[in-house]
């Protein structure tokens, strides 16, 4: 079953590696992709992140921080892609599905958009 995953995290690494805007790579690495902002999270010492893909032993994740720290984005989520949604910030996938990638690509694309202001300067409400 590995060689479907390693697909699935291919496809999902390249897309948000694409659509990262001006986020860093943190790690790059056979199974775990790790994109940071450039800027300084508040309250810690150290970039937020901004997003990453794991393959994990049955499926790949792929996390988008900015939709948990800025629950509005979550809106903008389509609802096919929200049925693969864990979490505020987390969707899964077992198999590579074009359409569906190309969603999170756009959503991953409107995240680095609105990360590229560091959070604590972006209004936003708290859950």
């Amino acid at each position: 079953m590995g060689e479907p995953l390693d697909l699935v995290f291919s496809a999902l690494r390249e897309r948000l590696l694409r659509a990262r805007g001006g986020m860093e790579v943190a790690a790059d690495e056979p199974g775990n992709l790790i994109v940071k902002t450039p800027w300084i999270e508040p309250g810690k010492k150290e970039p937020a992140w901004f997003g990453a893909v794991q393959r994990k032993k049955n499926y790949v994740s792929c996390h988008l921080m900015p939709l948990y720290a800025l629950p509005a984005l979550r809106e903008l989520v389509p609802p096919d892609l929200a049925k693969r949604m864990q979490g505020k910030s987390c969707f899964n996938f077992k198999a590579v599905d074009p359409g569906l990638f190309d969603m999170l690509e756009s959503l991953t694309a409107t995240c680095a958009t609105a990360y590229a202001t560091p959070v604590s300067a972006i209004p936003h409400r708290e859950d």
